[in-house]
């Protein structure tokens, strides 16, 4: 256990950290489920507009270090693929 009041204040601070950073990926994972839902039922528009809302959320949270850079444009790149594949089909 802590024993420094700058221990006990950097454990305040990692926990009220650690609830934001949770938010926020939980915020990405719901908008990312979003648009993996209409993906695969096959709605071009919805899988469009889904997308045009959960590409920001994800960049916010690479700005806030919740997701590293790469990860991000990595799953925004594959999710707009596949919906530039669904206009194919």
């Amino acid at each position: 256990m802590a024993n420094t009041s700058s221990a006990k204040k950097a454990i305040r601070q990692i926990a009220r950290r650690t609830a934001v950073n949770k938010s926020r990926r939980t915020h990405v994972r719901s908008s990312l489920r979003v648009v993996e839902e209409a993906i695969t039922s096959g709605d071009q528009s919805a899988a469009k507009a889904a997308f045009a809302l959960a590409e920001p959320t994800m960049m916010r949270a690479v700005s806030k270090g919740v997701f590293h850079k790469n990860t991000a444009a990595r799953k925004i790149s594959r999710l707009s693929q596949r919906i530039k594949a669904l206009a194919a089909k």
